[in-house]
Parts: structure tokens; sequence; C-alpha cells
């Protein structure tokens, strides 16, 4: 037994333990927080040389559960006890100590080693039927929650539900018995109770996201740039019900957008200008472009759209790459009805993505994708992380995480980032 208590130390510190005798302690602090009481409580474990092998730290609404699990020679232990409780007196706190076996000790290293995921959770609110919904598929798939940390801000009471976000992020640790059951669990709620769900494995690729890539037309702008034509040019209706039918993947995107295209003739090219001024945002695109060019992504925008309207919004929000679709302009400056060059489809979309993470330097596991149409699935699944925007029902279905709940900016909270993070 004693051998195995200076492997833990050796394992642990990297040099041996001496011989006297030592036992393992868990302490538990709760109470109200205040600045310091950490630092009072380490000044009394290093008097007595306690080695520190554990340490966590939660505060919900000032209220402090800190954790600490010592090695500390038995010698000394009644001493370290109790000055720390005359500490936690001092400091109007509670403490508990609760002794730790070597076989619970170990039990928790071999723990450690197990597989990581964070699963994020958002919507306008969470409520305890959404939490609980979510954290019994945790539980009946076996996974433990390690931990739990609010993104978003604490909201006001009396809300504007319209425009208020919440969301959750959980640590969890272990293997899924089914992978696929469960991502079916979690999109399956998602869809039943006004709420998003986003479950990546926790590793170095997640932490280090480069280069994220856009659709624009009802993605980072909630129209289509080619109906919008359309109208201008008398044939709204006829245009509308190809792309829908495009998006909705009956009908081949490259015949749809020549079909398209050819409704346009005879528009004057000055119509663009006017409609680029015009186009709507999506709710979030401004936030969410500034934190990412803070934050050093690379943004590309790679549209089945228009080339004119790609670089319109490339100006305005700083995107670094544009791919799109180029209008062929008559000698009159009216359109011609037909396109220059390849159409930017759902293949070429990934093709781009692959080529800009190679100019980059960025692993595809770096990578980020968001789109709302099925032209965006192949750059979705290529993509680490894809993400369905207020996507089409196929689309949802076939993308491993979907935001329909709240604005583009939802995308940092499956990023990590946390609203403390984001002010300016």
């Amino acid at each position: 037994m004693e051998t195995q208590k200076k492997e833990i130390v050796s394992e642990v510190h990297g040099e041996p333990s001496c011989d006297a005798k030592k036992e393992l302690i868990l302490l538990r602090i709760t109470g109200e927080d205040r600045p310091g009481l950490t630092a009072g409580f380490m000044e009394i474990l290093a008097r007595y040389n306690a080695d520190v092998m554990d340490i966590g730290q939660a505060d919900i609404h000032n209220t402090l559960s800190l954790g600490i699990m010592i090695y500390v020679d038995e010698a000394n232990s009644g001493q370290v006890m109790k000055h720390v409780l005359f500490k936690a007196s001092e400091l109007g706190v509670t403490v508990h100590f609760a002794p730790v076996s070597e076989k619970e000790y170990n039990a928790w290293v071999e723990r450690q080693g197990k597989n990581r995921a964070i699963l994020t959770v958002l919507g306008r609110r969470l409520e305890a039927r959404q939490i609980g919904a979510v954290t019994k598929v945790i539980a009946d798939q076996g996974l433990n929650i390690d931990s739990i940390r609010r993104l978003t801000g604490r909201p006001p009471l009396h809300a504007d539900m319209e425009t208020t976000k919440a969301c959750i992020e959980f640590s969890v640790r272990g293997t899924p018995k089914d992978k696929s059951e469960l991502h079916g669990q979690l999109m399956k709620l998602s869809s039943e109770m006004e709420m998003d769900c986003s479950f990546q494995k926790d590793d170095m690729y997640r932490r280090m996201r480069r280069l994220i890539c856009f659709d624009m037309d009802s993605t980072l702008i909630q129209t289509e740039c080619i109906d919008e034509l359309a109208e201008r040019n008398g044939v709204g209706a006829e245009v509308r019900a190809i792309t829908e039918s495009a998006m909705r993947g009956e009908i081949d995107f490259k015949e749809s957008f020549t079909r398209r295209v050819a409704l346009l003739k005879g528009l004057d090219v000055s119509v663009m200008q006017d409609i680029a001024e015009h186009l709507p945002m999506t709710e979030g695109v401004e936030r969410l472009m500034m934190v990412l060019k803070r934050y050093g992504y690379k943004i590309a925008l790679l549209s089945g759209g228009f080339t004119f309207f790609g670089e319109y919004l490339q100006r305005k929000l700083g995107i670094d790459y544009v791919y799109a679709n180029e209008l062929e302009v008559g000698e009159d400056g009216k359109l011609t009805g037909r396109y220059v060059g390849d159409i930017v489809d759902g293949q070429r979309k990934a093709e781009l993505l692959r080529l800009i993470a190679q100019v980059e330097k960025v692993n595809l596991e770096q990578t980020i994708a968001v789109g709302d149409g099925s032209n965006d699935l192949p750059m979705l699944s290529l993509a680490g992380l894809g993400i369905a925007f207020h996507a089409k029902p196929r689309v949802v279905a076939n993308a491993r995480q979907s935001i329909n709940t709240i604005g583009i900016d939802g995308v940092l909270y499956f990023l990590g980032f946390k609203d403390s993070y984001l002010h300016m």
C-alpha cells in the first residue's frame, strides 16, 4: 500500500515521496465567495507541505464551491484540518473533509484517460425541461458530466424573448453507447423543444479552429439574391419555384442555376447596386464577424449566388475570400441570361474549402462550414465542424450540428466563446 502511494506522488510530481506515511483528504469548501479565500487556505496547506493532487472551483451567483484533494503526512493531517476549520470560520464558509482511499484515487486517475466531449445547448431561453431532457440523454448513453458552464450572460428577468440568448456547455467524459443514436436523440430534442445542440469531441482541433466558410444567401443575408433580381425583372414567381426545388434537393443545382439565370436576361446591371445596398443582414452577423476577425480567424464566403453581392459583403464585413458565380453583362449594360466560368455548386464549395485550408496551412479538422441548403452539405461534411443554419429539413437531417433558434452569432457558442470574452 505504501509503495502504491509513493508511485502516485512520483507519477504526479516526477519525484519520489519521503518515507513518512501519507493520506489523501478531499476538502469541500462552500459559502460566499470573496477575494483571497483560496489564497488563505493554500497558505495553510503550504505550511504543512501538502501536495495538491486536484483542485476545482465553481462560482454561481457569488456562491463558492471549492474542492481540493491533498496528499499530506498523517502526522500533520490533524493540524491541517484544525487550521483549515479555523480559517473557514474566519471567512464565514463551510468546510467538509472526506478521506480518499488509494483505490478511489487510482480509479479517478484511470478515468482521466477516457474520451472527452463538449455538449453545447443553446436557445432563446433554457428551462429545466430542456436541460433535464439533455442530461437524461447523457446519462442514458453512459456519459458522466465533469463540469457545466454558462456561456451567455445572465438574462434580465423581463427580457425581450426575441433577442435573448441562453447557452450552457457541458464537459462530459466517456464513450457513448451508440454515437449515432446519441446524435439522433439530440437532434430530435432540438426540433421538439426549441433549442439547438452540438456534440463535439474535445480535442486540440476544437480549441484551434482557424478557417470558417459561409454560404451567403439565406445564411449571411436573409434573402436569395437571385430572387431579388428576378423580382426586378418580373419573373419572381418562376425563379422562386426553381430555387425552392433546388434547395430541397429535388433538381440538380447546375440545371436549376442555368434555368434561373436565363430568366434574368435583359435586367439592367445598375439594379444590382441598389439590391446590394439594401440586403437584409442576418441577426448577429456583424457581431460574429467582429469576433472572428478579432481572434484571427480566416473567413471565406463560398456561394452559389453572385460575386457582385459577395464582394459587396466582403468590403462591408472584412471577409478574406469570396468565391461565387459571375453573371455575364452585355455591351448594353444588361444581363445576357448567361454566366461566366464554372458554377460554384456543392462539390465546388467543398473543393474550395479544401484549397483555402491548404493555402492557409490549416488542417481540415480546424475548419468550420456554415450553410442552409442542399448544395452546402458537401462542405458541411468535409469541415471539422459543419453547422446547418436555419436550414431546410433535408440539410438538418444530414448535418452534425444545427442552429435554428437564434441568430448566426450562435456559431460563437459552438466554438466555446463566452459572452464575457466578447465585450467591445
